[in-house]
């Protein structure tokens, strides 16, 4: 594993001697002794970490901070001033100009050492969050790579889902599992030829045997994971396209033995199948929506479900408008998706 990189900033040579004396074996140090050396450094080797003094010759630590924080190679960057005033006054004004946490001088090298490893802790632990959505944005975006929806098709399925979930009750760690999880429920599509995918009017008998393939598609791939998301995205791959009387696919399961993930996230994805223009249809108006689904409790759909989503179905539509104001934009990227959720 590369080490990662702490941006050391002071005007002092036996300062940075110090601090390169006491981080030096376990990380790699960059320094800067002024405010343009500071943004120049950052944006030339966009350090994980920088410990800012805030009595800088050209600059005070706290400006320099702000003017960190408005660097585009610097979003999410942590700083940690190290300082010699320690009341509050000085504290806070480091809070608010952007500081993750003071180091007070005279340092000590325990305490440098222990500040800096929580905080790169946290920084590793923010980029394996971010790496681990990518993934998940991946599969999700390989489902429908040779269909015709967009991007935000997956991204307004996890904010229905989640609205939903949360009107049944669920607390927020199922709801936030299910909303990583609905990305990926038609995964197996990457196994559906293309002509099928893109027809342009209803499949044939023979079509819709190898479109019935893609739940267990989904499924096989999503299981090769152990981690719990994908255990569960694997699970709503499978069952999303069951219906509550026993004529769903792939397994014919019914009632209570379609999972309760699953039920939720196939009213989320006929809601958006149908208010979405496909080669063969226009979309829907909302009033069109909530009938056909009413018309399918007990049938298609578990009755209490759509019970729920005909008194919340406002907010599905709240989701669905905020959504077509960025589904145009080139790049769909999750932070848009937590932006609109409730």
């Amino acid at each position: 594993m590369s080490l990662q990189t702490i941006l050391i900033v002071d005007d002092e040579p036996a300062n940075l001697a110090l601090m390169q004396t006491i981080l030096a074996n376990s990380y790699r140090l960059v320094f800067a002794r002024n405010g343009v050396e500071t943004l120049a450094a950052v944006t030339k080797h966009q350090p994980d970490l920088v410990l800012l003094d805030v009595g800088l010759p050209d600059i005070n630590g706290y400006d320099l901070c702000r003017k960190i924080k408005q660097l585009d190679t610097a979003q999410g960057l942590q700083v940690i001033f190290v300082t010699s005033f320690t009341d509050s006054a000085h504290e806070e004004a480091g809070f608010a100009a952007g500081g993750a946490d003071y180091i007070s001088k005279p340092v000590l090298p325990q305490i440098v050492r222990a500040r800096v490893s929580a905080h790169l802790s946290m920084v590793r632990a923010t980029v394996l969050e971010q790496s681990y959505r990518d993934a998940i944005l991946m599969l999700g975006q390989a489902g429908h790579y040779n269909d015709t929806d967009t991007g935000a098709h997956i991204w307004r399925m996890a904010a229905y889902a989640r609205l939903l979930a949360q009107a049944c009750g669920w607390d927020t760690d199922r709801c936030t599992q299910l909303e990583l999880a609905a990305p990926m429920h038609d995964t197996g599509k990457i196994g559906i030829p293309q002509d099928i995918l893109r027809k342009p009017a209803a499949l044939d008998a023979q079509e819709w045997v190898i479109m019935k393939t893609h739940p267990q598609i989904g499924c096989d791939i999503l299981s090769m994971s152990t981690a719990p998301i994908f255990k569960l995205a694997a699970e709503v791959a499978l069952h999303h396209h069951e219906k509550w009387d026993g004529t769903g696919y792939p397994g014919g399961l019914k009632g209570e033995e379609i999972p309760k993930s699953a039920r939720i996230v196939a009213v989320a994805d006929v809601f958006d199948a149908l208010s979405m223009k496909r080669p063969y249809k226009e979309p829907w108006p909302a009033a069109k929506i909530l009938d056909y689904i009413q018309a399918g409790a007990g049938a298609h759909f578990e009755p209490t479900l759509v019970q729920i989503f005909s008194d919340i179905q406002p907010q599905f539509l709240d989701i669905q408008a905020l959504w077509s104001k960025v589904e145009n934009r080139q790049s769909l990227r999750w932070p848009a998706v937590n932006a609109l959720l409730p």
